[in-house]
């Protein structure tokens, strides 16, 4: 996999590159700021572009307008935001932008070094990958809804591990249950929260986030046209 980092601290620049390259990766540029980030990604056409959300010169969104702009001009280019704490709106920016696959993960997640890798993998391959602490505030933001209020406990921890991009089995994995039960959890919340189901990964992710998102007036997808 070709992989196109922008990350403006240089420990953790390097970090990245050396275990990326580690893993059999390649790194076709490590840029400390977005200055170069479009030409590079529409000259050199990686497979993955990562990109930290707040970049010089004013350490605020310069990240993830990039990303946005990214996704207007190369909208199937898998991206992963890399952050320091959850900032809901950018994953909502993102969710909104339809295009490739995408990730938004905390910067923490790089010492856990399998489990990033498996997550770039992932959103390279078209997943989505959300940070469980992202899914989890959505989640808590959303919970005075009515429909949201209709799923069990089960039913909501399921869920959350659909925002977070898990496949059947692998839910099924994380809470000790057979994939038939766990299909059985998805058909009932889906049925709930009142849209089909589907066993694509990022429409299932796409459409659990965009449905959480749907009553604090965020747009979505589910707003602007069908889901991707």
């Amino acid at each position: 996999m070709r992989i196109l980092i922008c990350e403006d601290s240089v420990l953790l620049r390097e970090g990245l590159v050396r275990l990326l390259e580690h893993s059999g990766h390649e790194v076709i540029a490590a840029l400390p700021d977005t200055t170069d980030v479009i030409d590079t990604a529409l000259a050199q056409h990686p497979d993955l572009c990562i990109l930290d959300v707040r970049l010089p010169p004013t350490f605020t969104d310069e990240g993830i307008r990039t990303a946005l702009d990214l996704r207007t001009r190369r909208p199937e280019l898998p991206l992963l935001v890399l952050s320091q704490y959850v900032e809901e709106r950018y994953a909502s920016d993102l969710i909104a932008a339809q295009g490739g696959a995408f990730g938004y993960l905390l910067k923490d997640r790089v010492a856990d070094v399998s489990e990033f890798v498996e997550s770039l993998e992932r959103i390279a391959a078209g997943a989505t990958v959300l940070d469980p602490e992202v899914v989890a505030q959505l989640l808590t933001r959303r919970s005075r809804d009515d429909r949201m209020q209709s799923l069990t406990s089960r039913e909501r921890t399921v869920l959350a591990a659909i925002a977070e991009g898990r496949s059947n089995q692998a839910i099924a994995a994380l809470l000790f249950l057979s994939e038939a039960s766990v299909e059985k959890h998805i058909t009932s919340i889906f049925q709930k929260l009142g849209f089909e189901p589907d066993e694509s990964g990022n429409r299932r992710v796409l459409a659990a986030i965009a449905h959480i998102e749907s009553a604090s007036g965020s747009t979505g997808p589910a707003q602007n046209g069908p889901v991707s």
